[in-house]
Parts: C-alpha cells; sequence; structure tokens
C-alpha cells in the first residue's frame, strides 16, 4: 500500500473521530461503515456482532465501547427519519477491523493500522515504565547518600552505613544482600538495587527515609540504634507489601537499570535525528 494512501486514509479516518462532552473519543458505526468499505448495514452489523463478542471475551464491558444512539437521516423527500447507530471507542473500531473481511482494502488498511497504534502504544507504555524505574533508581541513591551523610553527622563517622542498609535488606527480603543478590544473579560489584522492580526500589526509600527522619528526630548517635530503626523501618514496609500480596523475595530481578538507561538515551538521540515511523 503507497504511503500516500496510508495517509489519505488515515486522515479519512481520524477525521471522522468525534467527542462526547466529556471528552470521550468516539467514532459512529454509520461512518466507520463507509470507510471499510460496507455498503450493506446488515452485513456490517454481522461485523459488529463479532466484534462485540470479542470485546466480552476479552473481559471488557460491551456497553463502555458499543453504546446505541438514534441518528437522523435525510430521505428522497426532503424529510428526515431517525435510524440506529452506535457510539464506538477507538478498541471497538479496532475489535470491528479485526473481525471484517481482508479482502476489502480498507478493511486491510484498519487491521494494519491498529496493529501499528496497538504497538505503538505499547511501546510508549514500555518507555513510561523504564523512565519511572529510573527515576525510582535515581532517587533511592540519593536518599541512601542522604542516609550516609545522616550517620556521619550522628555517629562521626559513615563507615556503618553499608552494614545498616544490609540489616535493612535482611529486613526487607527476610534474605542477606548476598543471598538476594546470588538469587538475581546480581555481579558481585554492582549493587542489589540495581537489579530492583520499580516497587521494591520504592520500598527501600520509603524506608530509608523513615529512617533519616527519625534519626534526626531522636538524635540516634550510634550503629546500633540506627540499625534497629532501619531494620523496624523495612520491617513496616514488607508488612505493608505482604498484606497486599508482594513479597519482596519471591519477585524476579529486573533488568539491568543501567542497560535501561543506556537505551532510554539512545532512543532519545534517535527520535532527534529520525522522522516518526508513520511519516517515512
Amino acid at each position: 500500500m503507497k504511503s500516500e494512501l496510508v495517509h489519505t486514509l488515515t486522515d479519512t479516518f481520524e477525521g471522522h473521530a468525534q467527542q462526547t462532552d466529556s471528552g470521550i473519543e468516539y467514532w459512529l458505526a454509520r461512518d466507520l461503515q463507509h470507510l471499510l468499505g460496507y455498503t450493506k448495514w446488515d452485513n456490517f452489523l454481522n461485523v459488529i456482532s463479532k466484534a462485540k463478542t470479542a470485546c466480552e471475551v476479552s473481559g471488557h464491558a460491551i456497553a463502555d465501547h458499543f453504546a446505541g444512539v438514534g441518528k437522523m437521516v435525510d430521505l428522497g423527500s426532503g424529510s428526515q427519519r431517525e435510524v440506529d447507530d452506535l457510539m464506538l471507542t477507538r478498541y471497538a473500531c479496532y475489535l470491528i477491523a479485526q473481525n471484517g473481511n481482508p479482502q476489502k482494502q480498507e478493511i486491510a488498511f484498519a487491521q494494519t493500522y491498529f496493529a501499528v497504534q496497538t504497538r505503538r502504544a505499547e511501546l510508549i507504555e514500555q518507555r513510561l515504565l523504564d523512565a519511572e524505574r529510573v527515576s525510582a533508581r535515581k532517587k533511592l541513591s540519593a536518599t541512601e547518600k542522604e542516609l550516609s551523610g545522616v550517620i556521619f553527622e550522628q555517629t562521626g563517622g559513615n563507615q556503618d552505613f553499608a552494614l545498616i542498609r544490609s540489616k535493612g535488606d535482611q529486613a526487607l527480603f527476610s534474605k542477606s544482600t548476598q543471598a538476594m543478590k546470588a538469587q538475581w544473579k546480581v555481579p558481585d560489584s554492582r549493587p542489589l538495587a540495581d537489579f530492583a522492580p520499580t516497587i521494591i526500589l520504592k520500598a527501600k526509600d520509603f524506608a530509608t527515609e523513615i529512617t533519616i527522619f527519625n534519626t534526626r528526630e531522636r538524635k540516634l548517635s550510634s550503629e546500633r540504634t540506627i540499625s534497629n530503626e532501619h531494620i523496624t523501618n523495612n520491617e513496616a514496609v514488607r508488612k505493608t507489601l505482604l498484606e497486599r500480596g508482594i513479597r519482596p523475595e519471591s519477585l524476579p530481578p529486573a533488568e539491568d537499570v543501567k542497560k535501561v538507561e543506556r537505551r532510554i538515551a539512545s532512543e532519545y538521540k534517535k527520535s532527534l535525528k529520525k522522522p516518526d515511523a508513520l511519516d517515512s
């Protein structure tokens, strides 16, 4: 399919998009019928019926994506009458395209179009998740650096920081740092946190923030008292996670955060040089 035709069909489809008063995007089925090359409404209703079944099977409420409405149409006599129509979400349009006749050029385009749109959405979602994890890792690094500084202020030395942090890991995972590194296959030279899922990074950060706060507020001045504080906070965070069905030591490791950072940086550089894939 030539790129000019792709752009024409894309513009035509997007040009029929409408919005409700609450800003929800929708298409009218009778408009989509012609966009997808169906001349008979009854034939198109058969496709819609299959799409509704697919919607229900996928766990979505049909009413949320296929809403019945009336539409006024002009008659040859100059008068008008109301006909049944449907307000369709983008997801409903996607399901209709997937259940349409691929021999029709319009359906073939729509199937490809929505496949690209779905893949694009997946990529955007993954990039957002990657960015969130990198941000959480940087935040934990900054918080742990602050804790190290607080330990130095309160005790006169920060040589106990690694010991205190390891005791926190033991309380959070119910396993030692080394045991978790072995389980997640983390190289000896790398921090455990570089391979921790986002939820664990945020959990560790929260417990560490509480330790910093209470160490200052209570003027804790020894490794023992600060360690006890950090253990208590990590145990409390662990208890919350367990209550919500999350067992820290049972989670799989995440991708090396350094690789994620490099990928984000690389994709950003490419985005500055390369036009959007749909425009190529």
